[in-house]
């Protein structure tokens, strides 16, 4: 780490902090609960069936782990591109990193059912399967961000962060790609079907990343009244705002791919204008609260704390419902089994399935937030972290 930078953990009294570690309980219990609950009674008590098997659960472990890999780009640019200007945070951007990742595995991992035979779906790997390979995916990409982060915690390792940062980045482009191919190359799903979501998740990732690190850097020198440099502000909004107009404009295309071809007519018909829910969700939650409204905050000339906070929080709800559409609505879109053929069977033919999450669902998804979240917050309060200061621009990146 950096010597020219002082570190401390996150400070406040013990009362403070372990107020604030019961708040985040609050979701971690009635995760566990939710988790036991469907787990004893089975998938029947949640709104999920076998035309909708990935629920509201994998809702929030996608956006989780898309958000995971673009968190980790503020500290990539400091280590791998040079950007010194986010040097003092890159601790913090390694450390968000792993906390998503790990609150979005646990929700997949424990959604998937039969979790008692978890460990023969690690042990037997199908390598025939993307969804199998996505285990080294994940395992490779936590390993090598933990790697990253010890050797930035430990000076004699410090001559290393530099390559140890190349191998994380190089793991975060393999993470993030095999995730949009994961949805891209279901041709089974006409929603999904699409080499374009590789860099549309691309996009989105660092979107979603960068915007929870800056709320949560902002909430944690909030915590301790510690400064802000303008200069590096500054350099986070337009850093967002870059990102969101990228996302906008891969998910413009992704979606005039999908109306124009004319295999994809029908359903890029549904998605756009015929989808009921779905439609509402992408024009309203993704379109405008997610993507236009931060941008019209983020592009002003003055921009407050206040206001990047609001852009990063409206980013953040129409992530949630832009991976609803992109998760549900693929799989309530009917299957085209025989594509050209006239088909007839009293299965679901040509219905748009319907699908309505239940409370338990909910609360097992805000538990893999919470997870998140306490992992964050005790890490920052055993740590040191967080710069003693972030006005003080300039000094050797780590």
């Amino acid at each position: 780490m950096a010597a020219s930078i002082v570190y401390r953990e996150l400070g406040g009294t013990d009362r403070r902090f372990w107020r604030l570690m019961a708040w985040l309980a609050v979701p971690l219990a009635l995760g566990a609960a939710a988790f036991f609950y469907v787990e004893h009674h089975g998938h029947i008590v949640t709104g999920m069936d076998n035309q909708i098997v990935w629920g509201l659960p994998h809702v929030f472990a996608v956006f989780l782990i898309v958000a995971a890999i673009g968190a980790l780009n503020v500290a990539m640019a400091a280590s791998v591109f040079g950007k010194d200007v986010y040097a003092p945070v890159a601790p913090l951007s390694a450390l968000v990193s792993v906390a998503l990742l790990v609150g979005g595995l646990a929700l997949l991992m424990l959604d998937m059912a039969r979790t008692d035979r978890m460990v023969v779906a690690m042990t037997r790997l199908n390598t025939s399967s993307i969804f199998a390979l996505r285990v080294v995916l994940y395992n490779g990409f936590l390993a090598s961000v933990t790697v990253y982060f010890w050797f930035m915690l430990e000076r004699r390792m410090n001559r290393y962060v530099k390559a140890a940062a190349i191998v994380a980045f190089l793991w975060q482009l393999l993470l993030v790609t095999g995730t949009g191919l994961m949805f891209g190359a279901m041709v089974a799903r006409a929603a999904y079907d699409s080499p374009l979501l590789v860099p549309v998740f691309i996009a989105l990732s660092a979107t979603y990343g960068t915007a929870i690190f800056i709320l949560i850097l902002l909430a944690a020198c909030r915590w301790d009244s510690r400064p802000i440099a303008e200069e590096l502000l500054r350099r986070l909004r337009n850093l967002l705002a870059v990102c969101v107009g990228a996302s906008l404009y891969c998910a413009a295309l992704f979606h005039f791919s999908k109306y124009y071809v004319a295999r994809s007519h029908d359903v890029g018909q549904f998605l756009l204008f015929d989808g009921g829910i779905y439609t509402a969700l992408f024009w309203l939650g993704q379109v405008a609260i997610g993507s236009i409204a931060p941008l019209a905050l983020l592009m002003r000339s003055q921009v407050s704390r206040g206001a990047v906070a609001a852009a990063c929080a409206l980013i953040v709800l129409g992530g949630l419902a832009q991976v609803y559409v992109t998760v549900i609505g693929g799989q309530a879109y009917p299957q085209i089994l025989f594509p050209g053929m006239v088909e007839s069977s009293s299965f679901f033919d040509g219905e748009i399935h319907p699908y309505t999450p239940s409370v338990a669902e909910l609360l097992f998804s805000l538990g893999g937030v919470g997870l998140a979240a306490a992992m964050i917050a005790v890490a920052l309060r055993v740590l040191a972290l967080l710069p003693e200061r972030l006005d003080e621009m300039g000094g050797p990146r780590p």
